[in-house]
């Protein structure tokens, strides 16, 4: 049993090297615990994580019934903002849910942060059926679904903001640094394009 838990100069789930300002981060530090949850040591965490369960719900709770009509009637220019803004998020969470499995839900410790990023991976999974659902809906023409679904390498601006993102999952920047570059793409790229949907919602559409 003492080979369970062998030392290592590697947090303890991914084989990158962990950066030397990374040694005093207490979220990442050795957790021999942490394949078990109780008792709750970060309630603050845990608090969190139950808010967003309790949030969950699936794409086929969606009525799009009489969302066409409200798209036919948008003008050309109101369509093709609102079909790209669904592009970038349609591209975009799969990028996010990149990041929490190839980097911090192995490299962070605590089982209730754990947790979170588990339930977080789940739910931009759904969130990313949703906005292709969308775009499956609205879009008609083949080769503009095409193009939309393709968006990272066919909308130069979706391109350049994904090429930012992804660059920063194999970055070997410390983890702080890594937290906050993700924190810009879900706190300002998607809030941007957030304020489109609620734009919509103000005028009672869709």
């Amino acid at each position: 049993r003492s080979n369970l838990f062998p030392p290592t100069t590697m947090t303890q789930s991914t084989s990158k090297p962990m950066h030397p300002d990374d040694a005093k981060e207490p979220l990442l530090m050795e957790n021999k615990q942490r394949f078990v949850l109780f008792p709750i040591k970060h309630p603050q965490v845990w608090e969190m994580y139950k808010k967003a369960e309790a949030s969950f719900w699936t794409a086929e709770e969606i009525d799009l019934a009489h969302d066409q009509n409200d798209w036919n009637n948008m003008t050309a220019d109101e369509r093709h903002f609102v079909s790209h803004v669904l592009a970038f998020f349609a591209a975009s969470d799969g990028i996010v849910n990149e990041n929490l499995v190839e980097r911090f839900a192995s490299e962070v410790q605590i089982p209730e942060a754990r947790c979170f990023y588990g339930f977080q991976i789940a739910m931009e999974n759904i969130h990313s059926e949703t906005y292709s659902l969308l775009i499956d809906q609205y879009i008609k023409d083949p080769t503009e679904k095409a193009m939309l679904f393709n968006a990272i390498e066919t909308v130069p601006c979706v391109t350049k903001k994904a090429n930012w993102a992804v660059r920063w999952i194999s970055e070997s920047k410390c983890f702080a640094e890594r937290l906050i570059a993700f924190a810009v793409v879900e706190g300002i790229f998607f809030s941007g394009s957030f304020c489109s949907i609620f734009w919509l919602k103000k005028r009672g559409l869709m």
